[in-house]
């Protein structure tokens, strides 16, 4: 009789813990938002490589719309594009297949190249697989160390904030093919606090009960 009362008694512990603490699982999006306001932020550093194909049979980059003046424009202001340009771990394109850079980018620089970006990096191995880090923002892309500011993501980085440095890291004339190099520094809220949470409470009373 003891034992079950001790039983009862954590049972009801938990219980309340799981209602008015921080432990709970969260079961509705409005519920994870809310703990994701106030989890523990991580960061992580990712270095990867754009396989930039701007010609040929297997271009990644296509023109999808242009100004009126796109084509006497020294910096061919309007021209839209969209791309889906592969995602490798190093500079040569039969690396390791990280994932996809995919969205639109504009020539938005009257006088100057510069693209206006809008942009998806979108994993496809790894830890961060499933998960997009989303880019918006100015590219001089005639400059070095172009700083590009991360707007958010999905996945494991929901609600992430941080930049991005990107450099041509080399260019093919004669083929139109280009490869960017990228370092971006990323900050997000750790999603997977919560459930561990929830797991070692669930831990800790099933030792005293059954102990």
């Amino acid at each position: 009789m003891a034992k079950l009362g001790r039983i009862d008694s954590l049972l009801k512990a938990v219980k309340g813990a799981c209602v008015h603490g921080s432990v709970k699982e969260p079961n509705t999006e409005e519920e994870k938002f809310r703990k994701l306001l106030q989890a523990k932020q991580k960061v992580a550093k990712l270095h990867f490589y754009l396989q930039d194909a701007l010609g040929g049979s297997s271009a990644t980059v296509w023109e999808v719309a242009r100004s009126a003046i796109t084509a006497t424009s020294t910096a061919s202001f309007g021209q839209v594009r969209v791309l889906d340009d592969l995602i490798t771990a190093e500079p040569n394109r039969n690396s390791e297949k990280l994932g996809r850079a995919q969205g639109m980018i504009t020539l938005s620089g009257l006088e100057e190249s510069a693209l206006t970006m809008n942009l998806n990096f979108y994993f496809t191995a790894g830890e961060y697989r499933g998960s997009t880090l989303c880019v918006a923002g100015r590219n001089p892309i005639s400059s070095k160390n172009r700083e590009l500011p991360i707007v958010g993501g999905t996945g494991i980085f929901r609600m992430a904030r941080g930049y991005s440095i990107s450099n041509t890291y080399s260019y093919d004339a004669a083929t139109n093919y280009g490869v960017l190099e990228y370092t971006v520094y990323v900050t997000y809220p750790d999603g997977d606090c919560l459930t561990t949470a929830s797991k070692e409470l669930a831990a800790t009373t099933l030792r005293a009960c059954t102990g």
